[in-house]
C-alpha cells in the first residue's frame, strides 16, 4: 500500500534548475552519463522529478535494447 507523502517529507529534484518534486531515485553514474545536467547535493543516488525520468528513459531506451540483446 502506497504511503502518503507528509509536507516535510516532499523532496524535489536534485537538477540544478528543477525545483519539482521528486519522483525516482537513481545511480548518479547512469544520469550524469546521459543527461549530463549538474546536480545538487552528493552521494551515489541522484532524485529525478517525473520530467527529467522521462528525459533519462528516453535517451537510455537504445542502450537497454542492446543489453536485452545481448550485444
Amino acid at each position: 500500500m502506497a504511503r502518503e507523502r507528509k509536507a516535510e517529507d516532499v523532496e524535489t529534484c536534485e537538477v540544478s534548475t528543477c525545483n519539482n518534486e521528486s519522483a525516482r531515485s537513481l545511480s548518479r553514474k547512469k544520469v550524469d552519463k546521459a543527461l549530463g545536467h549538474s546536480f545538487t547535493g552528493g552521494g551515489k543516488k541522484v532524485k529525478l522529478c517525473k520530467d527529467h525520468y522521462k528525459e533519462f528513459k528516453k535517451k537510455t531506451k537504445k542502450e537497454k535494447k542492446l543489453d536485452s540483446l545481448g550485444w
